[in-house]
Formats: structure tokens, sequence, C-alpha cells
């Protein structure tokens, strides 16, 4: 509070002051008289006076006709006595009951100073912006100054592409003059896209770390609630904001909040989210144009945002934050990695070639959950074995080891990952083995893990079809084992993914040779705004027979694959089955020299003892597995 502000509240108390002074006590003040001494003797002589109130030399009293007078007597000893002997009712009391006492007047004022108090904190609370009663209007932009725990360019990697074009919007801020003496103007805004974890927001803070001017933040959700019109008018006191503070930046987090397609629901649009987008869009480019204010805003949904906010003008420039490469992934783990203690065996080139399609979120999440195991073991330093491990965990779920397995259950799900594992191994196309293990893990009992060498950005036909059989595998494994009566529902995620690569082969990629290259069916997507709702599907009762047919078609195809493969490896899977039950856990390598080269895996006795006694699913029985010759 400046003294502006505090001389006009003192100026408000003195007057609440004066006038409960003034009404204190109206029945003294009201309609009183005053009267000449000569005139007040003459009417005491007459018997006009009937009652007088006497405090020091001040005499006030009551007329025979009502009314009430005052006066100030001097010194006379014969009053008393003339009041006497005319009958006037005497009261009397001294000069001093006047002046009360300092508790008197803190007794007497203390409701009003609660009052007025009371009002004070109301006022400043329908006046005080953001958080205040009235203040619902008032936008919830935040300046972000980071003294501590600040983030630059430096903190970003894996990203080059999309840090360079944030860059060029700072460097402009810093110097204008060397892009407009060549006719460049200063771009409106800049929207960053990427799936989750990739890294936008993360930009934004080291946009703020850098630039020397000021940094507003907010998020998409905080435009709407729930009164009427509060979105529009936080737009417009975030932009009153920044023209104050221009050059500046503005950052909008998860803008699709706010930025959705308008009229794409049912019931009309006229509803308080279009009307912020609405205020939003004339903000950024209208009649009233913002000078230095830019925009960045972040989204992982670009689909559902409105045209009219993409176009040129407005954000001028979209940013593609994309999954890290394996160039990228190990730029961030190399920031991540030093604030962690790591030993000489870490690899970080070996863990990036491991994480294909990791996003640097997850990246993050493998570092700090390595760091968290080696501090469960209670070791100084991190291993590249506690990245593996963490590695395993992120990927594959953590394991259930108080999980109790029948050996039965678990003699199935050996040789059910077995198919798996050995109709990968056979496929060309296929993924190479990364691990197999029968160690339940997630919602899962088993898990045969597949990495890629490299990083994919499309997939050819033979990929897919190997996907298929090797997801048929297992089921086929339990069949040609168990027999068709003793298949279990452990094979109801393979067929569910099986089905859905295949209908997407049909109807998405145009790989069937009947239909041909067209799109066929329904956006299965999440339902958007009702939009999906009241759209027509032109597709004739025929061509889905034939789509369900092509896609039982290439299921089957996978299925008579995985099968013939299983036929002629057979002593493979009993091979491969046998070490799971042995040792439960097996890599990729190990599972090659096994098969290929007829090597059992080499474990030490220390190993041995803890594949025995703790990683086995009976150990919390006091039970211990027995070893598969």
């Amino acid at each position: 509070m400046n003294i502006r502000n505090l001389m006009m509240w003192g100026i408000i108390v003195l007057l609440v002051v004066g006038l409960f002074q003034l009404f204190q006590n109206p029945k003294k003040n009201l309609n009183s008289e005053k009267i000449p001494f000569s005139n007040f003797i003459k009417n005491v002589e007459d018997g006009r006076v009937v009652q007088v109130d006497i405090q020091g030399n001040n005499i006030e009293g009551v007329l025979s006709d009502g009314t009430v007078f005052s006066t100030y007597a001097p010194n006379d000893p014969n009053l008393v006595e003339k009041l006497t002997s005319k009958g006037v009712s005497i009261t009397a009391s001294p000069q001093e009951d006047k002046m009360p006492s300092l508790l008197g007047i803190l007794l007497s004022w203390f409701p009003m100073l609660l009052l007025i108090g009371v009002w004070i904190f109301f006022m400043r609370q329908m006046q005080g912006g953001k958080g205040g009663a009235m203040g619902f209007g008032r936008s919830k932009a935040k300046l972000l100054s980071e003294a501590r725990g600040k983030v630059t360019f430096n903190d970003v990697a894996g990203i080059d592409e999309a840090k360079e074009e944030v860059e060029e919007i700072v460097e402009f801020l810093k110097d204008p003059r060397k892009f407009r003496r060549l006719g460049g103007k200063i771009p409106r805004g800049a929207l960053l896209i990427g799936p989750p974890g990739t890294g936008k927001t993360l930009l934004a803070r080291a946009i703020a770390g850098e630039a020397d001017v000021p940094f507003f933040t907010i998020s998409g959700s905080d435009f709407v609630e729930m009164f009427v019109g509060v979105g529009a008018s936080r737009v417009r006191d975030m932009m009153e904001q920044g023209k104050k503070n221009a050059p500046c930046i503005i950052f909008i987090d998860e803008i699709d909040a706010v930025g959705r397609s308008r009229g794409a629901g049912l019931g009309g649009g006229n509803d308080e989210r279009e009307q912020t987008l609405n205020q939003l869009l004339v903000e950024m480019d209208g009649f009233d144009t913002n000078e230095g204010v830019i925009i960045i805003a972040a989204t992982n949904r670009p689909d559902v945002l409105d045209p009219a906010l993409l176009r040129p003008g407005r954000f001028d420039r979209q940013v593609v934050v994309p999954n890290p490469d394996i160039v990228g992934r190990e730029a961030i783990l190399k920031v991540h990695i030093k604030k962690i203690t790591i030993g000489p065996d870490v690899k970080l080139r070996t863990i990036a070639r491991g994480t294909p399609g990791f996003s640097g979120a997850d990246l993050a999440n493998l570092v700090n959950e390595s760091a968290l195991l080696a501090a469960r073991k209670n070791k100084r330093i991190v291993t590249m074995s506690d990245v593996e491990e963490a590695k395993d965990k992120v990927m594959m779920g953590a394991e259930r080891r108080s999980m109790v397995m029948t050996e039965d259950d678990k003699k199935l799900t050996a040789y059910h990952e077995g198919g798996h594992a050995i109709v990968a191994l056979n496929e060309e196309a296929s993924d190479p083995i990364h691990k197999a293990t029968i160690i339940p893990r997630g919602r899962a009992l088993g898990v045969v893990w597949t990495l890629p060498e490299r990083d994919k950005y499309s997939h050819t036909r033979e990929y897919m079809e190997a996907n298929i059989s090797k997801a048929m595998g297992g089921r086929v494994a339990e069949e040609m084992i168990f027999g068709h009566d003793k298949v279990t529902s452990g094979a109801s995620s393979d067929i569910q993914m099986a089905t859905k690569l295949a209908k997407d082969m049909v109807t998405k990629f145009g790989m069937s040779k009947d239909l041909g290259p067209l799109a066929y069916g329904a956006n299965e997507d999440e339902v958007f705004l009702g939009r999906q709702i009241t759209r027509q599907e032109h597709m004739s009762e025929e061509t889905a027979k034939k789509v369900d047919a092509e896609v039982k078609k290439i299921v089957d195809q996978g299925y008579q694959r995985a099968k013939k493969i299983l036929t002629e490896k057979i002593d493979d899977l009993h091979k491969l089955a046998k070490a799971l039950l042995a040792y439960e856990t097996l890599s990729g390598e190990e599972i090659k020299d096994l098969i290929l080269k007829n090597v059992q895996p080499q474990r030490s006795k220390e190993e041995d003892e803890k594949n025995t006694e703790k990683s086995s699913s009976l150990g919390s029985l006091g039970l211990k597995p027995k070893p598969a010759h």
C-alpha cells in the first residue's frame, strides 16, 4: 500500500469518526436554543423553568412549553437557591465527566472501529486485483522471475531446431534493430506443438531465463471459470498488462483448453469458451495492435485448434517439438545425468540406443529411477546395472515378486513367452529381442520385449505382418503344448493388438489387394465436441463385410506363419521354456546364444541364489523353484 492509499483511507476514517461524534448524543444537541443568562433568570422568576442540568458553568434545561435551552452561567452563589425556591428540578455533574478516560473511549469506540476494519477489508478485496472478491475479471497471468532454479537454453537438449526458432525471438527482443533494418517485423506469436513430455514448457521456461524482458505465464484453463464473460475480461486484462510492460512475452500453456474449434459442439456455440477465444483472436490481430507483445503457446492437440488461431498474423510460426532421436536422447541424458553421481561404466550412447521412442520426460524419469534404485541398495554411485534395471521397470512395469504362481502357471507362462520369442527370432523383419521374463511385471504375467535397432518413422508391410505373427506366437505355443482345451485368456492383449494392426492395414494404410489404397471406416478416435456424433459414415454393409474378411485373413495368415515356425522349431521352444523356468529372466543375447549356439546362460553363484530366493514368485512363501533340465 502506497502513501496515496494511506492518505485516502486516513481521510475516510476521520470522516467516519466525525459523523459518529456528531450523532453520538443526539438528545443533547437536538433542538437546543442558546439564550442569554438574563433571560434564563427571568424565566426562573416567572416559573417557566421546569428542569435544569448544571455541568460546571454550562446549564441546559427545559421550559414549561417543552423548549430545550442552554446558557452559560457566571459564578452566582445564589443561583441554586433561586432554582430551589421556584421548584425547579436540578441535576448537577462536574465538568470532568464530559472528558472520558482513554479506556472508556476505547470501549465505546470498539464496535465502530471493528466495523470500520471489516469495511476496509472488503473494500480492499473488491479493489485488490487477482484474488479479490470482485477481481474475477482480472488476469491470472503471473510475472515470472526465477532467482533460483533458473532454466536457460543450456538446460534444453534434443530439440535443436525448435530451440533455434525461439532463440530468434529472444534475439529479436534483445536487439530489434538488427531485424528491422531489413524490414522484418516482430512475430505476433509462436505455437509449440508436440507430444506430451517433449519439453514444450521447459523450452518456455528457458525463454524466460534467457530473455531480458518481462515474462508472463498463464494456463489455458485459467481463462474460463464459472462467471459469464470472465474469460474475455481476463484476456483483455492480460493484454493490457502486456502493453504496459512491452516488450514482453506471454506464455499460455495448454492453449487447447480455450482455443478449440468454434461451432463444433452440440447445442450452439455461444458459450463462455468461444467468447474467450473470440477475444483472444481480436487481441492478437485486430484493429488495436499490440506492439512488442509476443504470445508463446503450447499444446499437444493441434488438430482441435481453431483455424483462425493458427493463421499467420496470430501465430506466425508453429514450432514442432518432436520426440528426440538417438543423438537428442544422448544430449538429454547428458543434461539429466549431471544431477546424479554415476559410475565409469555408464555409457550414455548405449542407453540412448536402447530407449527408442522415449520423450524427454521419459528419460528424466529413467535417470531418476536409476538413482532411486541405487539409493535403495545403499550404493554411493549409479552403475550401468541400475540404469538397465530402471529401464526395464519403466518399459515393462515393476516386478511383482510377491505374486504367488503355481508350477503349472509358470510352465504355461514360460511356453507362452517362449512362443513369442521363437517367432520373433525367426521373423527377419521383427525387431531384435531385448529381454524375456516370466516374472510378473505390471499387469502381465510375463513379457517378451523387442526393441528396434534404430529409430523408425514408418513401417513396412512385412514389419507389420511380422508383428502380427509374433503376437500370435503365444497362443499357438499354448495350443501346441497343452492342447486346444487348455488355452488361457492370457493372449487377449495379443489378439487385440494384432486385430487393431490388421484393421489399420486395411482401412488406413491401404495394404489390402482386394480393397485397394482407400480409407474405410469411421474415425475411432475420441469424440470431439459432438462432431463425430452427428457425422454420417459412407460405407456400405457389403464393404464392411469385405473389411472384416480382410482383417480376418491377415490375422489368420499371421497365425499360420507363427504355427509353421513353432512346428519347425519345436525343440527350440522346449529349450527356451526350460531356460525361462530355470532362470526366469533372459536377455536377448542369452536367448540367441541358447537357440543358435546351444550355449546355456552363465550366471554367478550370487545371481543364482538371488534368482532362487528373491526373484522367484514363490519366494514369499519360502519356497524355491525347481530348475528345469
